[in-house]
């Protein structure tokens, strides 16, 4: 055991100072810092071409069952992988909402909403954030090398920083214009109910300012007396004519939601211009985040005082974020290459790294990932993480630890699923 260590060990000393001539042969020879061709020059090292051969020993030539499915299911380029990926996210959620009632609560979800969360986490850890710093090998008969560049590193953590940071401006700009100061990213709604003596009992699971101020959709509460159902009829007036900060929540929800697709389909093209897999993987985790997300946005218009089948044309609507994102993701992919095609020809050769931002190798369109990543980063902890750690008062204790057990399960579900993928796409 202890010689095979020492021998793996000896042989990462020795590639380490075969890849450190390399480089400085190259950068002597040519005057500049092509990574390419750094590359290249590693594969004709010795230990280079015998970890290939293990690795080439290692796989499968076969492709794994989930390789095959994601080859299906997206057979064309990058580009129109995204776009197809974006049609899919935005019209079967859409879609189930035809089968939704209009009085649905939304907390009723809080399993799914669970499992989203575990999917956005683990496409953020398992997915995003390695593809972010060390990229993917398109080569599986190949080992790759990553070239550790501290600023480049700097750049990308700056981007999930700001991606991290977009949304936080959002949901404030979204609190202070909803004018109760109670909209955030989260998809629970407080309803009203009446007791056996026909008074407005809310469902809220606590009413401070504080707890407001963590949900998404304002709370729906009666407003003062003159609206509150009685047994005379006014019960069918006070649902026709809801108050105007509800309308408000209604409309401002469409424009954060509108907001939000945008960000979706920027991660699905970012991931898609890495490969494929990742943007499958990315498709699947905003996927099944869309269910729960446009049930709670379907009931807050409802409550609005939209009908069902306008609810429902509202939700398609806002998709289009979902595409504009897609084809801004497109586009700064193309300029960002097309950018760094020029650069070569006309940048300075004595200076390394000078095709790319500030000095470094990172380019503009590899940013839009790891500032997806900060942005899904915020919609599973701030936006509905909340949410499952909420109490329901209606439950006993027993049931409030079941209820957690069950979420607590999902989430790992979620999870889990995302590094199954990542583990059989290695």
């Amino acid at each position: 055991m202890w010689q095979g260590r020492f021998g793996t060990r000896l042989s990462l000393i020795v590639l380490l100072a075969i890849t450190s001539m390399v480089c400085a042969k190259v950068i002597t020879e040519s005057g500049t810092f092509d990574l390419e061709h750094i590359a290249f020059e590693l594969q004709n090292c010795p230990v280079v071409k015998e970890l290939d051969t293990r690795r080439s020993s290692s796989q499968s030539n076969e492709s794994s069952w989930i390789q095959k499915a994601f080859a299906m299911i997206f057979p064309f380029g990058p580009g129109l992988n995204a776009l197809l990926a974006t049609a899919y996210i935005s019209g079967p959620p859409n879609l189930i909402l035809a089968l939704i009632p209009p009085n649905i609560d939304p907390s009723s979800l809080s399993i799914l909403v669970a499992f989203a969360v575990g999917g956005l986490l683990g496409d953020v850890f398992f997915h995003l954030m390695p593809q972010t710093f060390l990229g993917e090998s398109h080569d599986p008969d190949h080992v790759r090398f990553v070239l550790v560049e501290e600023h480049r590193n700097s750049l990308l953590g700056l981007a999930i920083f700001f991606g991290f940071g977009a949304f936080i401006v959002l949901d404030k700009t979204m609190r202070i214009f909803g004018g109760e100061g109670d909209h955030s990213h989260s998809h629970t709604h407080s309803h009203d109910s009446e007791d056996e003596d026909g008074k407005a009992v809310s469902s809220s699971v606590d009413k401070t300012a504080d707890d407001a101020l963590r949900k998404r959709i304002p709370s729906v509460a009666a407003e003062p007396e003159t609206k509150t159902a009685t047994a005379t009829g006014t019960k069918k007036g006070a649902e026709e004519e809801p108050g105007a900060s509800v309308k408000l929540s209604a409309y401002l929800n469409l424009i954060a939601d509108f907001s939000h697709n945008i960000t979706d389909g920027l991660a699905i093209a970012a991931s898609f211009y890495i490969s494929q897999s990742v943007g499958a993987t990315t498709t699947l985790a905003v996927f099944f985040h869309e269910i729960p997300h446009e049930v709670g946005d379907f009931a807050l218009l409802i409550q609005g005082g939209f009908s069902k089948s306008k609810a429902m044309g509202a939700q398609f609507v806002t998709a289009i974020g979902a595409f504009l994102g897609t084809l801004i993701g497109i586009g700064i992919q193309y300029i960002s290459t097309y950018e760094s095609t020029t650069a070569e020809v006309g940048s300075d050769p004595k200076v390394p790294g000078s095709i790319g931002l500030f000095g470094t190798t990172c380019t503009a369109g590899e940013l839009v990932l790891p500032f997806t990543a900060g942005g899904f980063l915020y919609i599973a902890t701030v936006g509905v993480i909340p949410e499952i750690l909420e109490t329901d008062y209606r439950l006993t204790k027993f049931g409030e630890i079941k209820k957690g057990v069950w979420q607590s399960l999902a989430m790992l579900l979620g999870a889990g699923m995302m590094f199954l993928i990542s583990w059989t796409e290695a």
